[in-house]
C-alpha cells in the first residue's frame, strides 16, 4: 500500500526505498463479496478505490533458495507502486519491503542493489523467472473518523503461471488485509474476527507465491509451501526449522547449528541494509556456531568442523571492527558526556566525534568488502554442506541427555581453570590477559547451555545463566581494557595537537578504577557459579 506508507530510513542502496509491511492473507470463493466492516475498531467509512490489474514475474535460482528462505523477488506492473520489490520476512505477517523503481532497458535485469542484499542466499547462482502471478485487485480504502487511512483490504482473483522448469498453473481468489503506515496492529485482529465470522479462513499459504509455487510443482507441494524444509549442498534451509527433532544428542545439536546458519543469513541482509545492531546479531551467530563445532566435538567431527570454526573465527573478527568501534564510540561518548562541565576541558567531544565517525566509515566499507568476499560466501557454502551431510560422530546417536551434561561440565571445568589461574596473579597486563581468556570460556560455556536448553530444560537454562553473569563481569573488565587503550591514544592525539589531554587522563583513571571493581566482584559472582550447584542442576 504504496499510497499510504512513508518511506522507512534504511536505503540499501541507490533509488532504493524500504517500507514495512504487515498484513493478513485469508482464503476466499471466486465470488466472495467483503463483510461491511464499518465501526469495526473504529473505522468509520470503507471506500472503493476500483480494480486494477498486477502482472508480477518473481525471480528465484533453479533450486529456489529464496523461497527456502522466506523471501520474494518480483517485477511488477501495474498498480501505484510498479517496480522491483524484495520482501524480507521480519516476523508472522510482517515483511520488508525494498523497493527499486523499473528502467527503460527492454531487459531490465535484477537491480544491482536488490542483487546484493540477496547475495549471501543466491551466491554464485541465477536469478531467473519463476513464477508470473496475474492478479485482478479490488481494492477498499478503510478509513477512520477523520478520514486517514487506516488500512487496505482488497479481493485478488490470481492466476499463478509456472516459468522456466515447469508450465503448470492454478488460479484463486484471496482477501488482503494490509495496516497503514504507523497503524494499531490490534485493527487487523478486530478485521479478522470480523472477517473469520463471515466465513473467511486465513490462507494456509504465507505468500501468494508460496502457494504458486506449492500448487504448480512437479510431484506436489515443493520447499515453498511451508510444510517441508530441506538441506541440500548449496542450498539454505527454511529458516526456524528444526530438521533434526529426535531425541538424540545429533539431533538436537544439528537443530541449533541450522538455527544459527539461518540466523547468520537472515542478519547478513540486515547488515547490507546497515540495521542498526545487525553487526553485533551477526557476530553473535557466528560466535554460537564456532562454539557448538569446539564444545560438541563428541557429536561432530572436529577434522570437518575445526576448519570452519576458523573460518568462523576470521568472520567474527572482521565483523568485530566495526562492532567494536560502535560499542567502544558509545562508551566514550557516555564517558565524556558524564564529565562536569568545569572539567571537560579542551575539544574533548570534538575529537571524539572526530575519531568516530572516520572509523566507522572505514569499518562499515571493510565489513561490506567482507561480505561481498568469495572466501565469505565459499565458508556459507561449506556450512550448507556441512548441515546437509553431518560429520556425526558415535555419540551423536546417543540420547542427548546423556551426552549434553557431560559436554557442559567439561566446558565449566575450563573456565574454573582459567578463573582460578587468572585470581591468583597480581593486577596488572597478565592478569587482564588471563581473564580475557576465562571470558571467552564463559561464553563458550554459556553458549553450549543455551544449545542444550531443549533437552535438558531448566537445568541448562540455569547452568547458560550463571555462565552469563560471570561472562559480564569478565565482559566489562575487558571492555576497560580496550577503553583504556584508546584513551591513550586520544590523549596522545590531543597532546600532539596542543590540545588539554586532561579529560582523557580523567577517564583513564575511571576505567581503572571501574576495572579494579570488576576484579574485586569476580570471586562473589564466581561462587554463586560453584560446582556442586552445577552438577546437581545438570545431574552429575
Amino acid at each position: 500500500m504504496a499510497d499510504t506508507k512513508r518511506d522507512a530510513d534504511r536505503k540499501p542502496g541507490t533509488g532504493t526505498r524500504t517500507k514495512r509491511e504487515i498484513e493478513r492473507k485469508y482464503d476466499a470463493a471466486a465470488d466472495s463479496a467483503l463483510p461491511d466492516l464499518t465501526g469495526v475498531g473504529g473505522i468509520a467509512d470503507v471506500v472503493g478505490q476500483g480494480v486494477t490489474d498486477l502482472d508480477a514475474v518473481y525471480y528465484d535460482t533453479p533450486d529456489e533458495r529464496l523461497a527456502a528462505a522466506s523471501i520474494t523477488l518480483r517485477r511488477r506492473t501495474g498498480g501505484s507502486d510498479a517496480g522491483w520489490h524484495l520482501k524480507l520476512p521480519v516476523a508472522h505477517g510482517t515483511r520488508d519491503e525494498v523497493h527499486a523503481p523499473l528502467t527503460d532497458d527492454p531487459s531490465d535485469d535484477v537491480p544491482d542493489a536488490l542483487r546484493d542484499l540477496v547475495r549471501a542466499h543466491v551466491r554464485g547462482a541465477d536469478l531467473a523467472p519463476v513464477v508470473r502471478l496475474r492478479s485482478a485487485r479490488d481494492l477498499h480504502h478503510l478509513l477512520g473518523g477523520d478520514g486517514a487511512v487506516l488500512a487496505e483490504i482488497s479481493v485478488d482473483g490470481v492466476l499463478a503461471e509456472r516459468l522456466g522448469s515447469g508450465t503448470g498453473t492454478v488460479a484463486w481468489t484471496e482477501i488482503e488485509v494490509e495496516l497503514a503506515d504507523g497503524g494499531d496492529p490490534a485493527l487487523l485482529d478486530k478485521v479478522d474476527k470480523k472477517l473469520r465470522k463471515a466465513g473467511v479462513r486465513p490462507s494456509a499459504a504465507s505468500s501468494k507465491l508460496a502457494r504458486a509455487l506449492a500448487e504448480t510443482a512437479d510431484g506436489g507441494p515443493g520447499p515453498a509451501s511451508g510444510d517441508t524444509a530441506r538441506d541440500k549442498p548449496g542450498r539454505p534451509g527454511r529458516p526456524g526449522t528444526l530438521q533434526s527433532a529426535d531425541a538424540s544428542a545429533g539431533g538436537h545439536v544439528l537443530a541449533y547449528c541450522r538455527k544459527q546458519r539461518d540466523a547468520l543469513l537472515e542478519w547478513d541482509v540486515a547488515v547490507r541494509q546497515d540495521v542498526p545492531d545487525s553487526v553485533h546479531k551477526m557476530r553473535v551467530a557466528t560466535r554460537r556456531l564456532r562454539s557448538a563445532f569446539k564444545s560438541y566435538r563428541k557429536v561432530l567431527d572436529r577434522t570437518v568442523t575445526d576448519p570452519l570454526g576458523d573460518e568462523l573465527k576470521w568472520l567474527a573478527a572482521e565483523l568485530g571492527v566495526d562492532r567494536d568501534r560502535e560499542v567502544l564510540l558509545d562508551r566514550l561518548t557516555a564517558a565524556v558526556d558524564d564529565v562536569p562541565r568545569t572539567l571537560l576541558l579542551g575539544p574533548a567531544r570534538a575529537r571524539l566525534q572526530v575519531w568516530g565517525v572516520a572509523g566507522r566509515a572505514d569499518a562499515r566499507q571493510l565489513t561490506l568488502t567482507v561480505l561481498d568476499s568469495e572466501r565469505y560466501l565459499l565458508l556459507v557454502d561449506r556450512l550448507d554442506t556441512l548441515l546437509a551431510d553431518p560429520p556425526l560422530r558415535k555419540a551423536a546417536a546417543a540420547p542427548a541427555t546423556d551426552v549434553l551434561p557431560k559436554v557442559l561440565l567439561k566446558d565449566y571445568g575450563r573456565l574454573a581453570a582459567r578463573v582460578g589461574d587468572a585470581l591468583a596473579l597480581a593486577p596488572g597486563e597478565e592478569r587482564d590477559l588471563a581473564l580475557h581468556e576465562a571470558r571467552k570460556a564463559a561464553k563458550r560455556a554459556r553458549y553450549a547451555g543455551e544449545a542444550a536448553k531443549p533437552a535438558l530444560g531448566k537445568a541448562a537454562a540455569r547452568f547458560a545463566k550463571r555462565m552469563k553473569a560471570v561472562q559480564t563481569v569478565l565482559g566489562e573488565h575487558q571492555d576497560s581494557v580496550v577503553a583504556r587503550e584508546t584513551l591513550r591514544d586520544l590523549a596522545v592525539q590531543a597532546h600532539a595537537a596542543g590540545e588539554s589531554a586532561f579529560v582523557w587522563g580523567l577517564l583513564y583513571g575511571r576505567e581503572e578504577a571501574a576495572a579494579a571493581a570488576g576484579e574485586r566482584e569476580l570471586p562473589e559472582v564466581w561462587g554463586r557459579a560453584a560446582r556442586p550447584k552445577v552438577r546437581s542442576a545438570l545431574g552429575g
